[in-house]
């Protein structure tokens, strides 16, 4: 494609004026002044017919293979322009689709060496799934700079989404490190668990209704039994992905801050000896796995969480807890992820976790509406802002009766940022876990 540059337009433009005058001041000879557009256009079709064929392009576009939803990656775009002068610079711009947003909406300028040149695009990805990229488009100016030629490529480049495991990498060995996990809640929990540990000889400070006095009988000396957590216990996620968790919180849809949060303390509940499931529904389940153990199969955990889809349809509570009540053959820690802005829906919820909470140990995370509550603490200039503001401490009020009467029911319930909802989700489960709650 060949169509004419800026630079063309304006000059050719710039002749108006001066072709308007003569027809004024000399009537009869008016095709004067068409002289200096006339001129104009003949330089544009000589710079394209001395310009590079289309043909005598080449670009590629290579990106990673695969990225965590919420990241940045760099798209490497390679332009080849054979010919005797070549030019000094191109513009390239991509197809990238709804899942990822480019730089610059897909645009970048590369310097060409010899006629060739890469330039790097930086693509943040914003949902999960595979970014296609179909299309890339190059362009490039004449000697005279009038006229541009363009070239569109077809490429088969694609690029994998992932759910986020990055706290995974970075947090989970520095929470450990914090924690110190595994040896607080084998030492500490000592006397308070319910699976025997070892017998050990009676020491002042000890429980004494933890005496063994058969055993202290037979060795004639005082011995108590020690316990620890019980291990091997059943760690649900059900993960809400209906219309409201779809909402974007900083850039990127509250499923997805709750899929990394879910994925970190997984990793944590698998390396303590406890076993995972997820359970991922909106109008109705749509994903219910089994338990899985062993920290071998946080790569299986992960698959399924890539499976989670966006959904534009209504959370239905009722059915999907009770589905979820139904599968459970024991006592089970269910966290649910879960956004609600009304009472109406806010009330299908809260009974359908009464009825979990009569038998298992319920934990509610939600993510804290920092857009309410910046409006709220935004001092007013209008009366629309005073407006705004009281409408949202409605919402907020009613938010936070909601999760009373949760905690009442004897939900436990995480309120958190989204940068900070991962480590209070771990922190919230590793107090349950101390205590024994499991």
């Amino acid at each position: 494609m060949i169509y004419p540059t800026r630079s063309a337009v304006l000059a050719a433009a710039a002749g108006a004026p001066v072709a308007l005058l003569v027809a004024v001041q000399v009537p009869g000879r008016w095709y004067i002044g068409l002289v200096w557009p006339v001129t104009v256009l003949l330089a544009t079709i000589v710079d394209a017919i001395e310009g590079f064929r289309p043909g005598r392009a080449a670009a590629t576009l290579a990106v990673p293979r695969s990225a965590s939803v919420g990241a940045t990656v760099d798209a490497t775009i390679t332009v080849t322009l054979s010919g005797a002068r070549p030019p000094r610079r191109a513009e390239v711009a991509i197809d990238a689709g709804p899942l990822v947003e480019p730089a610059d909406d897909g645009r970048a300028a590369i310097v060409l060496t010899g006629g060739r040149g890469a330039v790097a695009l930086p693509i943040d990805t914003r949902r999960r799934g595979v970014a296609r990229f179909g299309t890339l488009w190059v362009r490039w100016r004449g000697t005279l700079g009038l006229a541009w030629q363009e070239k569109k490529i077809a490429t088969d480049a694609a690029l994998a989404i992932l759910p986020d495991i990055r706290p995974v990498r970075e947090q989970g060995a520095r929470i450990f490190q914090r924690h110190a996990l595994q040896g607080l809640i084998t030492q500490i929990d000592r006397g308070d668990g319910t699976d025997f540990d070892s017998l050990v000889e009676y020491r002042s400070g000890m429980d004494r209704r933890a005496i063994d006095w058969k055993q202290s009988a037979r060795h004639q000396k005082l011995h108590a039994r020690e316990f620890r957590s019980e291990r091997n216990n059943q760690i649900v996620f059900a993960v809400d992905a209906g219309r409201q968790m779809s909402e974007p919180v900083a850039g990127l849809p509250r499923v997805d801050r709750a899929v990394a949060a879910m994925l970190l303390t997984a990793w944590v509940a698998l390396k303590l000896g406890d076993r995972v499931a997820l359970h991922a529904f909106d109008s109705r389940p749509r994903i219910a796995s089994g338990l899985i153990s062993g920290a071998g199969s946080f790569a299986e955990l992960q698959r399924l969480a890539a499976a989670i889809d966006y959904s534009g349809d209504e959370t239905n509570y009722t059915y999907a807890l009770t589905n979820l009540a139904s599968r459970l053959t024991r006592r089970s820690m269910i966290v649910l992820f879960t956004e609600f802005t009304d009472l109406t829906s806010a009330e299908f919820m809260v009974r359908a976790a009464a009825r979990l909470a009569e038998r298992h140990l319920l934990l509610v995370v939600v993510l804290r509406d920092e857009e309410l509550e910046s409006i709220v603490d935004t001092p007013p200039r209008f009366a629309d802002d005073i407006t705004r503001a009281v409408t949202a401490a409605g919402l907020l009020k009613d938010r936070l009766l909601v999760l009373t009467r949760l905690r009442h029911l004897g939900a436990h319930v995480i309120e958190s940022r989204h940068d900070r909802i991962g480590e209070a989700l771990v922190a919230g489960y590793v107090d349950l876990k101390r205590r024994n709650l499991l």
